[in-house]
């Protein structure tokens, strides 16, 4: 019995939703896989709890009916909303791709325990960020993806602005394990396949990283891609990638994602933070 695959798009309806969307199906279709359509409602939970103790049940009873009522009404409109949001983003798709297969899935409480739930099924993860107005503010890039990437085992797709099929893609690589990992992801994928590579590396001037850098591009070239090398020497990993992508005007991102743990990651930052709040071109995360 085989599990069939998809592409999960993870939705919110917030101003990204658009956006989500449609590089999910770019992402389906690159793969010839299905899409899911994840929306989930975390509705606070009842406060009746809170105050059957504290009042005299008898006296109030209304008290703890009607708050039983506004439970009630309140769970209407959270799943009116969801079916409502699941149904347009599935019909913007299917507007766009009509040839891509769309599934919708509705789930209660946290994002991450509903991701997990399809995780024999996710091919890759789409997710959105926060637009123009917060592009330099790290706490703004959605307070999920940085749980989400890290639990994944399967590639995530961030964006935010308005769908732009890509063309060409960087794929930041700094020779540790998390980057050779990504490599031999991407190499193993159709995703990037007939598009313009280019796998650049910042400083990490020794032997050692530079043979590793050339031994990813005989990987991927071996597999079929085009691709191209370039070993800069700036000092700032995130403005030499930055820069490097404006100026050979790359469409897409591949990072590998948080190699480091997170006590780390709270002391020394972390670039793949940096690279996502930084840029509104689409990044994938590699794990």
């Amino acid at each position: 019995m085989t599990t069939q695959q998809h592409v999960l798009a993870c939705i919110d309806g917030s101003a990204v939703t658009e956006s989500v969307c449609d590089y999910a199906a770019w992402y389906a279709r690159r793969l010839n896989i299905s899409i899911g359509l994840l929306h989930v409602s975390d509705v606070a939970a009842s406060i009746r709890r809170d105050l059957s103790g504290a009042i005299g049940i008898n006296s109030r009873q209304f008290l703890l009916d009607e708050l039983s009522q506004l439970d009630e009404q309140r769970a209407k409109v959270v799943n009116s909303y969801s079916n409502a949001l699941v149904q347009d983003a599935k019909s913007h798709i299917k507007n766009q791709f009509d040839d891509v297969d769309v599934y919708v899935y509705q789930r209660r409480g946290k994002l991450l325990p509903a991701i997990e739930h399809f995780k024999a099924h996710n091919r890759a993860i789409v997710m959105g960020r926060r637009g123009e107005d917060h592009k330099h503010s790290r706490i703004n890039i959605g307070s999920q993806i940085e749980t989400v990437a890290r639990a994944s085992n399967v590639p995530v797709l961030i964006c935010s602005e308005k769908f732009k099929e890509p063309h060409s893609y960087m794929i930041a690589f700094d020779a540790s394990k998390t980057a050779i990992k990504a490599i031999t992801m991407l190499s193993e994928s159709s995703l990037l396949k007939g598009m313009q590579g280019h796998i650049v590396m910042i400083g990490n001037d020794n032997e050692s990283a530079k043979k590793s850098l050339a031994n990813a591009c005989t990987q991927m070239t071996s597999a079929g891609f085009l691709v191209e090398t370039h070993h800069l020497q700036q000092l700032d990993a995130v403005n030499g990638l930055l820069a490097f992508q404006m100026e050979h005007a790359i469409d897409i991102i591949v990072v590998g994602a948080y190699g480091s743990s997170k006590l780390q990651h709270l002391f020394l930052g972390s670039t793949t933070t940096e690279i996502i709040a930084s840029t509104l071109s689409p990044v994938i995360l590699v794990r």
